[in-house]
């Protein structure tokens, strides 16, 4: 489905004048000319432009991800600002963009903008532009760390620090939503503090024949079952062996002992029933829409839905984190960025990177973000907070952001780990769990063999 609105806009540029001024400290007072020397007159120094849009007319081609309105609500308020700005999207399932994503890229017409499943074999292959010289001009070096480090990636291969190839026009976290009328029907009076306090309302929830977990399994939305997984993996033992897994450390594993305890508790709570029996045909919008309606206590997902839940059941929703195993241990969580790339071949890569420098430090795109998902805009640290609705479940996914960050609990998603991981690996595997022909020794050591082959690739 292509959206396209052609309009017009004037050129942005931003003087550096003030930058190259603060790097000189106190000048030193001129000495007096001698009879022999001619007065020294300042020159001033030619403006410099950071990279933008221009005056002309510019078709902008990218991918968006389906499902939410809020990059296209983005890319409306842009052209509002730079008329002479056309958006030429093209809207795709997640997990369609794993397939189609290097086909896009290689093309002769590659898109400007693109929603990255993934990223690294991206730019292994030359296919995503390198954004270093676009972070030196918008001072994008200077932002909190936790922001690009996801998305930049060493001479080594391994992501967490070297080259930027990707920007996050925002930074989501997950965590588990709750319908407070039907929590307060099993008695819960507060956010469970361990798994074990979780396992007893999930029980509870059972008894009363409600639906403990609404959750989401389809192939066409890839597995939501790798949600509470990824959760419980946190739970159980420390976030860095799953990060360095995801970001390819060499001699990596997913098969550990204490993810083999997760995928345990998971394989439990299928059996228990605390999923709803038709999970594998289950796509990510009809889980959301029937949890808006009452069926679930509970759901895996990330603040991306906090507009959705907000609009469908206003003052109904809360969030909290997954709680430890152990009370008192620290929170952990999914948090990373909505990642989209650069084409290398891009035709308009200074305006793509304009856009997300607007996206992150123009007020109304920030206010747009928050109000669209509910997923903190990130940007410089003393960027303003956009207002956020009182009694609004984004009050309680903000507010649990500080909380995780300050525990060092932030997880990249356990599907960004290889481009094909999600389709190939976790999505068939935890679909055989949910039917009874994979358990859950299987399914790590399946997941972990689909990731070596994809790295020998």
């Amino acid at each position: 489905m292509n959206k396209k609105s052609v309009l017009w806009s004037l050129a942005s540029l931003l003087v550096l004048a003030a930058i190259l001024l603060s790097s000189c400290g106190t000048p030193a007072t001129p000495a007096a000319p001698t009879a022999t020397q001619a007065p020294v007159i300042a020159v001033a120094t030619p403006a410099a432009a950071v990279p933008n849009c221009g005056t002309d007319p510019i078709v902008m081609k990218v991918v968006f991800e389906t499902g939410w309105d809020m990059p296209t609500q983005l890319t409306e308020e842009f052209t509002k600002q730079f008329p002479n700005v056309t958006w030429d999207i093209t809207m795709e399932q997640f997990a369609n963009l794993i397939a189609t994503t290097p086909l896009l890229l290689a093309s002769d017409n590659p898109p400007d903008l693109i929603r990255l499943p993934t990223m690294t074999s991206f730019a292994k292959d030359g296919l995503l532009k390198n954004l270093d010289d676009y972070a030196a001009a918008f001072g994008w070096n200077d932002w909190p760390v936790p922001q690009m480090n996801q998305n930049r990636l060493g001479a080594d291969g391994i992501r967490g620090s070297g080259t930027l190839y990707a920007m996050g026009l925002n930074y989501s976290m997950t965590g588990i939503f709750y319908n407070k009328e039907l929590a307060a029907q099993i008695g819960m009076t507060e956010p469970p503090k361990t798994v074990a306090e979780f396992d007893d309302l999930l029980a509870k929830a059972k008894a009363a024949e409600l639906q403990p977990i609404m959750q989401w399994g389809s192939a066409k939305s890839g597995m939501g079952l790798a949600f509470p997984l990824q959760n419980l993996m946190a739970a159980y033992g420390p976030v860095t062996p799953i990060n360095e897994w995801i970001f390819q450390k060499p001699g990596a594993t997913i098969d550990t002992p204490t993810n083999l305890i997760a995928a345990q508790h998971l394989q439990d709570w299928i059996e228990k029933g605390y999923f709803p029996p038709d999970i594998n045909a289950i796509e990510y919008t009809d889980a959301a829409d029937r949890f808006t309606k009452g069926e679930g206590v509970f759901t895996f997902n990330g603040d991306w839905q906090n507009g959705g839940y907000d609009a469908a059941m206003s003052g109904n929703v809360g969030f909290f984190l997954m709680p430890p195993a152990v009370a008192g241990a620290g929170t952990a969580a999914m948090s990373a960025p909505l990642t989209y790339g650069i084409a290398a071949k891009a035709k308009h890569a200074d305006c793509a990177a304009f856009f997300f420098n607007w996206a992150a430090t123009n007020d109304t795109a920030r206010q747009i973000n928050v109000d669209g998902m509910g997923s903190n805009p990130g940007g410089p640290a003393d960027a303003k907070m956009p207002t956020v609705k009182a009694g609004s479940v984004t009050n309680d996914t903000l507010a649990a952001g500080p909380v995780m960050g300050a525990s060092g609990g932030a997880m990249d998603f356990i599907a960004n780990a290889t481009s094909s991981i999600f389709a190939q690996g976790w999505t068939p595997e935890l679909q055989k769990m949910v039917g009874g022909k994979q358990d859950a020794a299987g399914l790590l050591k399946a997941v972990q063999e689909e990731y070596l082959r994809e790295l020998a690739q």
